[in-house]
């Protein structure tokens, strides 16, 4: 089997020794990354495009996998890409979405890596601190397509059996391990190499230590210092001509590792050169065969003591530590690695056959995967249709794509704000189940993680949400798409989420208790992916709520399939406009009222105003706070008691009627996400006039409404244009959108984007 490879990695030694190792191996094809992370650990790192030529690659799809940051996860169509061409991944683990994406959309084997960690670290506790706990989970999904690549045969002994079971012997060697010996040593300084001083505290103890162990001996430390450091002593970078005349010339390196699983490549480069390698005991160079060499030391002391000398011009003992330190190098010759990558990747071709086999079988009969929109609270109005044309868009979109979900709409067990009849026009197909928030304490729900299979989850707050379905709290489902993120608690994380997110309308008004948004905030932050439909919106999450950018998804908004407007319309000429609202702070109720009443008592208003919505049949009597001035202007105006109507919340068929009735839509909000209610209006042939805002603005250009606009904060501006609107609500019916425009915005013409979406989720 002829394989393709790509070595996702680009430290510069390890290249020149590993991708010579491949091609020994038969592979001729190999991918290697263009783009290296801005982190001073790259500080190794370089690219490499001559294994371009040799790809059998449209130029345009390896412009695209060239142009990718691989470290960061990469993209699902980048994947695809690389599906289509390599068999193996070599990568290392910088982010958790290279892991995850990885894993969800590369069909061949991932070879993780290993180059050793420090003695208190593992690989299985990085598995386990990833997204606090779920890497072990998608390490466990991946099977046996997932392998634990050990630079060193012994390092995977700390590891867990979710690496150890999975370790392949790949050693790390050198592409030319052979002793030159051209040092001179002229120099008489210690050379000590000690990168990214100043921002690294790692580093930063290593070379405090050896300045007070070596507290008085000459000494030049090189190494990439990103931050210039205060000590003549430190070169910062040096071009590498100029770091070979250093070894060249210096009396000798001093290594301080005693590391046993991780060794830096520079001892190896002094020992090639022929320069005097003084090390510490215990560490790797110990197990490559320095256990009785003369540069070995068990105490700094010993360490001082034989610099010195080495300093003062023993020969005898420069030439004795010369002469013997090459036995180093045995392990790091390619003649002497090339047996045991022979080995290894006969293991992982028949571990790629028989898990390509395996895949093949499943795909005969592939499980459906299913999908969860869960509303978390009580939602009516626009929230609620926003939510079953989302269930809707997931069942056309993947159906369209051609790998049908079932998809489950999941609300609150309440019979009293969720009736049967609510659910009349949830789309044919999508099922539905009620739940009931439970919460639990922190050990329970490092409990429940652990029976889900997540081990290594390590909980982060006192108490956590499940949805208790009364079956497996919706365990059963692959993926949850939470609408909004107004939830008390964080939900335990057992599944994939999603959260779609109408609006921040808290960060405008003062709708919260100081602090109160925090678990808000928190939810988003934690998602999977947070789902918008405004450009608007998308900022507020960015600025606001400090979601990251990578998470977010813009989304068009979806809008309702009215009744077609012959349907609705009436004969008679329009008596009243239609007011459609709720009893929310940012719907602006005192400067809207404070307009009706201008332009009925000032400008002779002769409409009437129709107000629907959820909680608005009592909204004149309301004891809510924010409502007393508007109560006021009504109970103080005989003019708003007689002309406003307060219908409240209709029934879809009644409210199409009513509003297919008006000369126009009024929504005078101040700040939200938008509404669907002039989306409605034009569907049924009635223009509306809406408060000038950003959402607005992308709901007017997505559905070309050509709305009437007005200032929200200025009443008498407001009532000015609704007497407009008494002139011009006829002639702007022929604004509205065309049959054609309505098509291209349907929801089963945007379903292709929504399930686009949800797939890179699942």
């Amino acid at each position: 089997m002829t394989l393709r490879v790509m070595w996702l990695l680009n430290h510069s030694s390890a290249r020149k020794f590993e991708i010579p190792m491949l091609k020994s191996l038969g592979v001729e094809e190999i991918f290697l990354p263009k783009i290296i992370p801005d982190d001073p650990g790259f500080r190794s790192a370089s690219i490499d495009w001559s294994e371009d030529k040799h790809l059998r690659i449209p130029a345009d799809e390896l412009a695209i996998l060239n142009s990718v940051n691989w470290y960061a996860g990469a993209s699902k169509e980048a994947w695809e890409i690389a599906n289509r061409y390599f068999d193996v991944c070599f990568f290392i683990l910088l982010t958790p979405e290279i892991l995850k994406n990885a894993s969800r959309y590369f069909g061949g084997m991932l070879l993780w890596r290993a180059y050793g960690l420090q003695k208190t670290e593992s690989y299985t506790m990085i598995l386990d601190y990833l997204s606090r706990g779920l890497g072990r989970q998608w390490a466990n999904q991946m099977g046996r397509r997932l392998v634990f690549a050990k630079a060193y045969d012994h390092i995977d002994a700390v590891e867990e059996d979710v690496l150890n079971a999975r370790s392949v012997y790949l050693p790390l060697g050198m592409h030319n391990a052979e002793v030159s010996d051209r040092w001179q040593g002229g120099d008489k300084r210690v050379f000590f190499i000690c990168p990214d001083i100043a921002v690294s505290i790692f580093y930063r103890k290593i070379y405090d230590k050896f300045i007070a162990d070596f507290d008085g001996l000459p000494y030049a430390i090189g190494g990439a210092q990103p931050i210039e450091v205060n000590d003549a002593a430190v070169l910062g970078y040096t071009p590498q001509a100029a770091h070979e005349e250093n070894m060249r010339q210096m009396r000798l390196m001093f290594y301080h590792s005693d590391e046993p699983n991780h060794i830096h490549y520079h001892p190896f480069e002094a020992i090639k050169v022929g320069m005097p390698l003084v090390f510490m005991a215990g560490g790797m160079l110990d197990r490559m065969g320095g256990t009785n060499l003369p540069g070995r030391c068990a105490t700094i002391a010993e360490a001082k003591a034989k610099i010195k000398r080495i300093l003062n011009d023993d020969r005898a003992l420069i030439e004795r530590i010369r002469m013997s330190q090459g036995i180093l190098l045995e392990p790091m010759k390619a003649a002497n690695c090339a047996q045991a990558w022979r080995d290894g990747f006969a293991g992982i071709v028949e571990r790629l056959e028989t898990s390509r086999a395996e895949r093949t079988m499943r795909g005969a009969r592939p499980r459906l995967k299913r999908i969860a929109v869960i509303v978390p609270i009580g939602y009516l109005g626009g929230t609620l249709r926003g939510a079953k044309l989302l269930a809707q868009a997931i069942y056309q979109g993947s159906r369209q794509a051609g790998a049908p979900a079932e998809v489950v709409f999941v609300h609150p067990e309440d019979p009293n704000t969720y009736p049967d009849s609510v659910f009349a026009d949830l789309f044919p197909g999508i099922a539905r189940r009620c739940f009931n928030w439970k919460k639990l304490p922190l050990d329970e729900a490092r409990r429940a993680m652990h029976y889900a299979g997540f081990g290594g989850w390590v909980p982060v707050y006192d108490n956590y949400l499940v949805p208790d379905d009364g079956i497996r709290q919706l365990q059963d489902c692959d993926l949850w798409v939470i609408i909004s993120d107004r939830l008390s608690l964080p939900m335990l994380p057992l599944r994939p989420r999603v959260h779609m997110v109408y609006d921040y309308v808290q960060r405008h008004l003062p709708i919260l208790p100081h602090g109160a948004d925090q678990s808000f905030v928190d939810v988003a932050r934690n998602a999977e992916r947070v789902f918008v439909t405004t450009r608007f919106t998308e900022q507020e999450a960015l600025q606001y709520a400090g979601v990251a950018r990578k998470k977010l998804v813009c989304l068009p908004m979806l809008a309702p399939d009215f009744p077609n407007p012959a349907e609705e319309a009436s004969d008679k000429p329009p008596s009243y406009f239609i007011w459609t609202t709720n009893a929310g702070m940012h719907k602006n109720h005192e400067n809207a009222l404070k307009a009706l009443k201008h332009y009925y008592e000032e400008l002779d208003g002769c409409f009437n105003c129709v107000v629907t919505g959820c909680d608005t049949a009592d909204l004149p009597d309301s004891p809510l706070e924010h409502l007393a001035q508007a109560t006021g202007l009504i109970n103080g105006s005989k003019s708003l008691r007689k002309r406003v109507r307060w219908k409240g919340n209709l029934s879809e068929r009644k409210y199409a009627k009513t509003l297919g009735g008006a000369a126009f839509l009024w929504h005078p909000g101040k700040i939200d996400n938008g509404t669907f209610s002039v989306i409605e209006a034009a569907r049924l042939g009635v223009p509306a006039l809406s408060s000038d805002y950003p959402a607005m603005r992308e709901i007017d250009a997505q559905f070309a409404l050509n709305l009437a606009w007005m200032d929200s904060v200025e009443p008498r501006n407001m009532a000015a244009q609704l007497k407009r609107m008494e002139v011009e609500h006829t002639s702007r019916r022929k604004l509205l959108p065309s049959k054609e425009v309505w098509e291209t915005q349907s929801v089963e013409k945007l379903a292709g984007t929504y399930w686009k979406a949800i797939w890179e989720c699942l």
